[in-house]
């Protein structure tokens, strides 16, 4: 069954700023809405792609909230990241021409569809496209990077911390709250992507809301206390220094 799809345009995407370079002139951001001819739409608990698939696009998110998420030998689903509107996936895909993880939406979604040939054909063309796709990988680099500092020196608290932070301050710069936040994940995900058991992830968001860094009610969180959270992931880096 073909996913519906939808006409779409850059140049009228109030998104825009956010997955695309700055500074575009009309020809050239013409030259994008002809490559980026669609949008798609995903169901919650749907797949975008799937490990395995063979690789063609990259997708930006339009509305909605993504994860992504590999298999382990034992039958797991362990979480690789969290992707939220503004922000490019699939770039996994780009060195085997084969997706290397599933992407799975956490909530009803849209994609802009972007043909990855014809990407890399304009951005010969328009510098600012290519050197914006060039941060854009080394964006998912510095991730990997901040990923295994979180997994391999800092205790539950750090991370935790660190997650809602980031999380926070991403949704900030898409024009929502710097304090609060909806989380679309389960407490179940933070951990697998966290390394955490849930019952740990359960425990210490309560610690948080005893020492009234934060409030939660059910998937609601508000930020009580931002610079005792930020203390607390400063600490790690006092520590590694």
């Amino acid at each position: 069954m073909t996913p519906p799809t939808i006409k779409v345009t850059c140049s009228n995407c109030n998104l825009r700023e956010l997955c695309m370079p700055m500074g575009l002139n009309e020809q050239q951001l013409q030259r994008i809405d002809d490559i980026v001819a669609t949008r798609r739409k995903v169901k919650r608990g749907a797949t975008l792609f799937r490990n395995g698939e063979a690789f063609t696009s990259l997708y930006a998110i339009r509305t909605g909230f993504f994860k992504t998420c590999v298999a382990t030998e034992d039958g797991r689903d362990q979480v690789t990241g969290f992707q939220m509107a503004g922000e490019i996936i699939g770039l996994d895909g780009i060195v085997n021409d084969h997706h290397t993880c599933d992407a799975v939406a956490l909530e009803d979604a849209e994609v802009c569809v972007m043909p990855f040939d014809g990407l890399e054909e304009i951005s010969r063309e328009v510098t600012a496209l290519q050197s914006h796709l060039h941060k854009v990988m080394s964006r998912e680099i510095v991730r990997e990077h901040s990923v295994m500092l979180l997994l391999g020196s800092m205790r539950a608290e750090e991370r935790l911390a660190a997650f809602i932070l980031n999380l926070v301050q991403r949704l900030h710069a898409r024009g929502f709250s710097s304090s609060e936040l909806v989380l679309r994940m389960t407490r179940e995900e933070i951990g697998s992507y966290l390394g955490l058991k849930l019952e740990t992830v359960s425990r210490t968001f309560s610690k948080f809301v005893e020492e009234g860094m934060v409030e939660v009610k059910q998937r609601h969180v508000r930020i009580l206390d931002t610079a005792a959270l930020q203390r607390l992931v400063n600490s790690q880096h006092e520590c590694n220094k």
